[in-house]
């Protein structure tokens, strides 16, 4: 099997900077109280990390669903949807060896985002996370458009390279 390309120690600190930046930028987007916010119920994960069934060619990242039970109680009601956002950086380190004028924090800024979205919409069942493929290619769309939105306001050095990289996923 093919060695796929890990992030380095610099990158995961970088990657770490990134889900800070993102996280505050989709919990101040959707209003979300820390109390709200979802933390325990995702986790972001890199490469070194994963399973093989978490593993995908192409994609940046994938989202991941699983069933979760709370420690203290073994009842059937207390299970919840535990999503783990899985970084493919073998996938992120071609796109940036691809278009040099993107760098890791902004990129990976972006991608994480855009990821948070998804699981926020799930959450509060905007989405079903067992849709058709149309309906997944139309949510997409509309997470490209939601993330390009949140992040065309804020400024982080380097992000109009990737927004202009993403632009093929804007509503005409």
């Amino acid at each position: 099997m093919e060695q796929l390309q890990k992030f380095s120690e610099d990158q995961i600190k970088i990657v770490t900077n990134a889900v800070s930046i993102a996280e505050e930028l989709v919990s101040n987007h959707y209003k979300m109280s820390a109390n709200e916010w979802l933390r325990p119920r995702y986790d972001v994960k890199t490469l070194v990390d994963l399973t093989p069934r978490e593993i995908v060619y192409g994609p940046f990242a994938q989202i991941v669903r699983y069933e979760a039970h709370r420690k203290d109680t073994s009842l059937g009601s207390s299970t919840y949807d535990y999503y783990k956002i899985c970084l493919q950086d073998h996938a992120i380190d071609s796109a940036l060896q691809a278009s040099p004028s993107m760098k890791l924090f902004p990129f990976s800024v972006y991608i994480i985002t855009h990821e948070l979205i998804h699981i926020v919409r799930f959450s509060k069942f905007l989405q079903s996370f067992e849709a058709s493929p149309e309906a997944r290619m139309a949510e997409e769309t509309r997470v490209h458009n939601k993330t390009r939105s949140i992040l065309s306001k804020v400024r982080i050095a380097g992000i109009s390279d990737v927004l202009k990289f993403y632009r093929s996923w804007r509503m005409p």
